[in-house]
């Protein structure tokens, strides 16, 4: 700390302040994953509180005007906010700014600053629908009742915040007392840790005033620091942490106890942060798909959110392998698959109107269909934000010595360049290696090469040995899709009107496959989807006859009994049953239509 004293905090100082407690909660994210036992063991409150941070850090600037910099804080937290921590700390950032607009413009003093964080703390405690002592909010509370209980005596934010950093540090080692779960694993509370790590990197940006520092940290980011491990076993009662974003509809004003009313049964840890023209909602449970389908008719659903904790709980404490495996919703395997070799799903959004879903999360085939039939307005899709890929990375690089991810073709989506830009920052940052590949397919068939990039990493092949196999996978998998109808076609815009009008007249249906370039392609046509399967089934005769089948599925768009008789005519030509049949992703159902069949298969 300087000699000079400080006795105001303008929108600079404030900006700066929050600018080192971020990045000290960025830097410590690995180790607060490591300790993280509470509300679940899903080692991923560091990472969840590290992008809530980030998020904040990239969308505001500084201003010297503290009621401004204090809104856009708390704007971007809001917006930006993840998991259970980072929503209860970004719903204190929130009632933070709402008294802070009713002070002075560009400066406060300790006093006004003690009541905005008695009003922040309120705003958080309130969020929460059981709040459980022990935890970050004990922490906020007794640091706020010691800077209310020394506003009168101390009048200098110098002196202020090293004596009231010793109370959340002493309230944080005590948190084993209030809570059994980390007396019996001998840790603190993960969230407790990151707030406290928050305050430490404020004070040190204090004690030094240097913002050239803080500048650097922000032009290149700090390297996540590795902590030691704690192994934290345990049984989850929810699978998935599951949030969005709830905005009223033409101004309507969002009634939260309606909100919590209506969906608190269907899991536990609620949190509801925001305002009445803006919910942030957390929730852990097994449906996220019941969740959203249960709020959709408050407002728009700007913002959906479904990690699954089991494979993290995996992943930080049953890890099978060094090399992580990375793929997308577009990728149709079973989930037992997914679930057996751990391999991490990124889901592809999906829109109806302003609502936005997570393909395969939280909408189920059933609703995406019969939305489909009723909806006046043809769904879209946009790939993954590269910050959802970034944050999945920054997580993975903490536990693994490698990451591989596979995705659909570049040529159909965005996804692989997000991808891409994202593993890049991240191994700048962390020094793993990260390789994206463009497969060059989708659906079933580059579920088989995910598949055998699983299976060969359970063999014990490195990550250089799976690369040199990747293209030689590529180049032996193929899809083959017959259409039903072209409603869908039609209806997304990839097929003209009329084409669509005159394949209906003449009864066409087309057998859509990919080319060498990753692009979709009229593979055959027939007068009818059984003239089609004796088509492609031809095809495969041929090629059956110098190409061994290592693997193949049967994939459908909500149409079972016609996958089934289709495996049985696949049986009977290969000897085999397929190795799983398989609804195809809502992503690829929506131009494919309702009822249309598919095989995919690779070669040896």
């Amino acid at each position: 700390m300087t000699d000079e004293g400080l006795f105001e905090l303008d929108g600079k100082g404030l900006y700066y302040g929050f600018l080192a407690g971020a990045f000290k909660v960025i830097q410590e994210q690995h180790y607060i994953n490591k300790i993280n036992v509470f509300p679940v063991p899903d080692g991923d409150t560091g990472s969840n509180m590290a992008a809530t941070v980030r998020y904040i850090i990239d969308k505001v600037r500084p201003d010297i005007s503290f009621k401004k910099t204090a809104d856009s804080i708390a704007s971007a937290a809001l917006d930006g906010a993840r998991g259970n921590s980072g929503i209860i700390f970004a719903q204190f950032l929130h009632g933070f700014n709402e008294k802070a607009q009713a002070e002075k413009e560009f400066a406060v003093d300790v006093k006004t600053f003690a009541r905005l964080i008695r009003n922040a703390f309120s705003h958080a405690y309130r969020a929460i629908e059981s709040p459980v002592e022990g935890t970050i909010i004990t922490v906020i509370r007794e640091w706020v009742d010691y800077v209310d209980s020394i506003k009168e005596k101390i009048d200098d934010f110098f002196k202020l915040l090293p004596a009231s950093l010793k109370i959340a540090q002493v309230s944080l080692k005590e948190t084993p007392q209030k809570l059994n779960v980390l007396k019996k694993y001998r840790v603190v509370d993960a969230g407790a840790q990151g707030f406290v790590f928050f305050l430490e990197g404020i004070m040190d940006y204090f004690r030094e005033r240097n913002v050239r520092k803080i500048l650097r940290l922000k032009s290149k980011e700090v390297e996540a620091g590795n902590g030691n491990e704690v192994i934290t076993p345990g049984d989850l009662t929810f699978r998935y942490c599951t949030e969005t974003v709830l905005e009223s509809a033409a101004g309507i004003s969002l009634d939260k106890d309606a909100l919590r009313g209506k969906v608190k049964d269907l899991g536990d840890s609620l949190v509801i942060a925001g305002s009445e023209k803006k919910w942030r909602i957390h929730i852990h449970t097994d449906t996220p798909a019941d969740f959203f389908y249960s709020l959709k008719d408050f407002g728009t659903l700007s913002f959906q959110k479904s990690d699954d904790m089991l494979k993290q709980y995996e992943i930080a404490h049953r890890r099978k392998w060094k090399i992580a495996l990375v793929t997308d919703s577009s990728c149709d395997l079973p989930q037992e698959i997914l679930d057996q070799y751990q391999v991490q799903v990124v889901p592809i959004n999906l829109h109806f109107g302003l609502n936005n879903y997570l393909d395969k999360v939280t909408i189920t085939p059933d609703q995406f269909y019969r939305m489909l039939d009723q909806s006046p307005q043809f769904p879209t899709t946009s790939q993954p934000h590269s910050t959802a890929f970034r944050n999945l990375y920054g997580f993975l690089a903490g536990y693994y010595e490698s990451i591989i991810a596979v995705h659909l073709s570049r040529n159909l989506s965005g996804t692989w360049q997000n991808s891409k830009k994202a593993a890049e920052q991240v191994s700048k940052e962390t020094g793993k290696k990260i390789s994206v590949i463009d497969s060059r397919h989708l659906s079933g068939s580059l579920g088989l090469i995910v598949y055998r990039a699983a299976r060969s990493i359970e063999a014990g092949l490195n990550h250089e040995e799976i690369m040199n196999c990747m293209e030689d996978w590529i180049s032996r998998a193929a899809i083959m899709v017959s259409v039903k109808t072209l409603k869908s076609m039609v209806r997304g815009g990839r097929v003209s009107p009329m084409k669509g009008l005159l394949a209906k007249a003449l009864n066409l249906k087309p057998v859509v496959s990919m080319d060498s370039e990753g692009k979709s392609c009229l593979y055959k046509k027939a007068f009818s989807q059984k003239g089609n399967i004796r088509k492609v089934l031809k095809v495969i005769a041929g090629k059956i006859k110098t190409q061994a089948v290592w693997k193949y599925s049967i994939l459908h768009a909500h149409d079972e009994s016609g996958a089934r008789a289709y495996a049985d005519k696949m049986t009977a030509l290969l000897g085999k049953a397929p190795d799983f049949i398989i609804d195809i992703s809502p992503v690829v159902g929506l131009n494919a239509g309702c009822g249309a069949l598919a095989v995919a298969i690779m070669f040896e």
